[in-house]
């Protein structure tokens, strides 16, 4: 990663952290040697969507216009962000997609990369819980939400729970422009060179562990990024990905939610927003 991600960063030892998950290794202060954790680019495991304008335009003839949800819509659309309802890993499209006549062969080639993986642009980390979100039907993703598409559907939710853990938030914010305070923004394009687990890596039996992961934390609610380090949900999320997925040992766990802490006192991810009152740390 380039040096430039350094910048405007308080604490030293987050960014060296971050520097190392894209080296494919874990390095937490006060730790003496960096622990092995396969890392890679979002581009060498799967495949990012489309720049939105290409999907309903302008300034590009486009073969889709946009209109309400619907739980019967042939094409259905996670397009923007709305932070009081993406609290849960799984989140319902917000438009359906109608084709225009005479452009359905189109139609047919752009829906080829809807998926039910969405990755965030224009992350609030001070508002919004989630870097990644889940479509129960595969869905188009649009300007708030574009889509990652995995040659191995079960590769979906490991991307899932390690993208919405502190780890992951880190990586996010890592890559993303962070010119505005409490927020990260990633072009779809840069989507590509995301820093993310290595996927291939893992085994069958981690990612049945990945899955059932999921399918726990599908009906927690999450707080808002920023405050990470104080979400039991969140704590509880680490532990599963940091002990129980990728085999690492409790005082690992720990501290991983230490480093939260740091990364939540982050003015580029707080943003000089109040942190609730009584909220703390939670291990």
């Amino acid at each position: 990663m380039p040096t430039f991600n350094a910048v405007r960063i308080t604490d030293i030892s987050v960014a060296q952290v971050a520097q190392s998950l894209t080296n494919s290794h874990l390095w937490l202060p006060t730790y003496q040697n960096p622990l092995p954790l396969p890392t890679t680019t979002l581009s060498t495991i799967g495949q990012r969507g489309l720049v939105d304008r290409l999907i309903l335009g302008p300034p590009h003839p486009a073969p889709f216009t946009k209109t309400n949800p619907s739980d019967t819509a042939n094409y259905p659309c996670l397009w923007n962000h709305d932070a009081k309802k993406e609290t849960h890993l799984v989140c319902k499209p917000d438009l359906q997609l109608l084709v225009q006549i005479g452009m359905e062969q189109e139609a047919a080639g752009i829906w080829d990369t809807a998926s039910r993986v969405h990755i965030s642009r224009g992350f609030r980390f001070n508002s919004q819980p989630l870097a990644a979100a889940f479509t129960e039907r595969e869905s188009m993703g649009g300007r708030g939400w574009p889509t990652v598409r995995f040659a191995d559907s079960s590769f979906d939710y490991p991307f899932i729970v390690w993208g919405n853990s502190t780890l992951g938030l880190i990586c996010y914010w890592w890559h993303a422009n962070r010119q505005v305070a409490g927020r990260g923004d990633i072009t779809v394009s840069a989507i590509d060179a995301l820093p993310t687990l290595d996927l291939r890596a893992l085994t069958d039996a981690q990612l049945d562990t990945a899955r059932e992961i999921f399918e726990e934390f599908r009906d927690k609610e999450l707080r808002p990024a920023y405050l990470a380090d104080a979400d039991p949900n969140r704590a509880l999320l680490d532990q599963r990905v940091i002990c129980d997925l990728l085999g690492f040992e409790e005082s690992v766990y720990a501290g991983v939610r230490r480093l939260s802490a740091k990364w939540c006192a982050e003015p580029s991810v707080h943003g000089g927003k109040a942190r609730p009152k009584g909220a703390r740390l939670v291990v």
